[in-house]
């Protein structure tokens, strides 16, 4: 039952807005697991791989941060920098930034390789000039496979590509062989400690660009490299 949400609203209400997904429910709530008859839509499951985040320090962050050239807002001249993005963290203005697009790229680098915790969420809203990050307690959130967004020539993936690849899987694979509870076990939590799998809420999946299947992915890189990607369906 730890992974049962209960819509607070009577039983006997005739309103079927409170019983049906909303929009951003997407792959967060399963949307075939619900009780027949009267607590139909009312109770809802998470989705099988999804997770609510437990809370983590943001001091590391702020800290990292402010050695990236984050001017904190005691600091800040709106009139020498009307431009600047806005540093949000847990909903509060903390500072701003002179170039979001290299600090942005530098914490999810840092997500990825497991210095700050998986569960904080990175949002950059460009059109608003706001980045806003979030590592507090309850948010949902949802498992999905890195997409490189540069040509990485130390590991030969190129740009558009999944991080994940065959040494993975075959450690993955050798994990079967292992008993439980060995220290070489690889498992699910290697993949997110590698940059392989990130964790998405809601509010971060609004700004990524997500692809459905691996198929999505191959059609969007070729079409980015100029290949005609027309099909005659007749």
């Amino acid at each position: 039952h730890l992974r049962r949400t209960n819509t607070p609203v009577g039983r006997d209400g005739k309103l079927a807005k409170p019983r049906q997904l909303h929009n951003t429910h997407w792959g967060l709530v399963c949307p075939a697991e619900t009780p027949e008859g009267q607590a139909c839509g009312l109770v809802k499951n998470l989705s099988l791989m999804c997770s609510i985040s437990v809370g983590t320090s943001t001091e590391p962050i702020i800290d990292y941060m402010i050695t990236r050239n984050m001017e904190v807002l005691e600091e800040y001249e709106p009139l020498r920098y009307p431009n600047a993005t806005k540093i949000f963290l847990n909903g509060s203005w903390i500072g701003v930034h002179q170039d979001p697009k290299t600090l942005v790229r530098d914490v999810q680098q840092l997500r990825r390789n497991n210095q700050i915790p998986a569960e904080v969420s990175l949002i950059r809203d460009i059109r608003d000039r706001e980045f806003k990050i979030f590592s507090d307690a309850g948010r949902v959130m949802r498992p999905l496979l890195v997409v490189e967004q540069e040509a990485n020539p130390e590991t030969g993936i190129e740009m558009g590509s999944l991080t994940l690849n065959k040494e993975h899987i075959r450690k993955l694979e050798n994990d079967q062989g292992l008993p439980s509870g060995s220290d070489e076990y690889f498992g699910w939590q290697g993949l997110v400690n590698e940059g392989v799998i990130e964790y998405l809420d809601a509010e971060e999946e609004e700004t990524s660009m997500i692809c459905m299947t691996a198929e999505d992915l191959e059609t969007f890189r070729l079409a980015k490299q100029g290949h005609d990607m027309t099909t005659d369906n007749s």
